[in-house]
């Protein structure tokens, strides 16, 4: 299937297909020279079958881990580009999650002022959600992207094959943000939860649609694409406050996603979803510690940040909160309105 995410003055096509890995000319020149960028942990047959299809390709590897989103990765990276000559027309094609598309796109569009960068997402989480959209960034210390830009990409490619290699936990951590997309846009996508067995491959294709057509009407996030920040204000903090890899991304948005699911039968309902996927409790959390992470949030402005509320499954309202009223969600807890009060 393709898909085009077509924007006001540009437009880039998504393909979703198995074996896709295989074709890459589909959507990349491959004549140029080719910068692949990955971190360690990523399986070595991935790397090597997009290789063997590139005429000229240099490889740049960074360690697994959200705590390469930092300036030492992204400065690593930049001098490899420079030691290696690429060019204004050569390109860099990030292979791998969320992590790894941030920080290569970042490196992408801020070396020589922008070249060319593909995305082949190789998680869920990034197949679902992060690949599509032009958000990259690094981190800062604890504070999740804080330094970025909005920088699309010139292609993406979807190979749903390159998820048999992830364990069950990065499986289950992806899929929180597709079931984030279903609860604020499509009821129908929450339902493909609830089955007994998942259709992995019809929750991506509906994810990344719907994502698609969010970031066509607002690529910035100056209105409509703020929807896709639900659970996002209290999950960053979490993040954060637990060291950035105490718990995966998808898990903290999932927490994030109950303090503001307003109907008690949805929130049960939402939480039997994740105890199918195995997903942690909310830990235990200091309010203040958490308070000051969302106090540096980007999405804020002054003392009022933009919350995503939930009150029905495939809906959304957006609120400005100042910080006192958050504080109040915090200290009222998750689990509020639902059986495990």
């Amino acid at each position: 299937m393709k898909l085009i995410v077509d924007l006001k003055d540009r437009q880039y096509p998504i393909w979703i297909e198995r074996k896709a890995l295989y074709h890459i000319d589909e959507i990349i020149n491959t004549h140029r020279k080719i910068a692949i960028i990955h971190d360690d942990a990523i399986p070595s047959k991935w790397i090597e079958i997009v290789k063997e299809q590139c005429e000229n390709c240099v490889i740049f590897s960074f360690p697994e881990g959200e705590n390469s989103k930092c300036f030492e990765q992204y400065q690593y990276l930049l001098q490899q580009c420079i030691d290696h000559h690429l060019s204004r027309k050569d390109a860099i094609v990030a292979i791998g999650g969320g992590v790894t598309g941030d920080l290569a796109g970042f490196v992408a569009s801020t070396y020589m002022r922008g070249i060319d960068f593909y995305n082949i997402p190789t998680t869920i989480l990034s197949q679902v959600d992060s690949s599509v959209g032009g958000k990259v960034a690094i981190d800062m210390g604890s504070y999740k992207n804080i330094v970025g830009s909005f920088y699309q990409p010139k292609g993406v490619l979807i190979d749903p094959d390159v998820l048999s290699t992830l364990s069950i936990r990065q499986q289950h951590n992806g899929l929180v943000e597709a079931l984030k997309m279903g609860l604020i846009l499509d009821e129908n996508l929450v339902c493909e939860f609830e089955k007994e067995q998942l259709d992995i491959e019809a929750i991506i294709t509906r994810s990344i649609d719907l994502k698609r057509q969010v970031v066509q009407e607002d690529e910035k996030e100056n209105s409509l694409r703020k929807i896709l920040n639900f659970g996002h204000t209290i999950g960053h903090a979490i993040e954060g406050a637990y060291g950035l890899d105490t718990y995966y991304h998808g898990e903290c948005v999932a927490m994030g996603m109950l303090f503001f699911i307003e109907d008690k039968e949805l929130k049960n309902r939402v939480l039997k979803i994740y105890d199918k996927l195995s997903l942690p409790a909310v830990p235990d959390y200091d309010v203040d510690t958490l308070m000051e992470f969302i106090s540096h949030d980007k999405k804020g402005t002054q003392n009022v940040i933009s919350v995503i509320s939930v009150a029905k499954a495939g809906s959304y309202s957006i609120e400005e909160m100042n910080y006192e009223q958050i504080r109040l969600k915090l200290l009222r807890g998750a689990y509020e309105e639902s059986n495990r009060k």
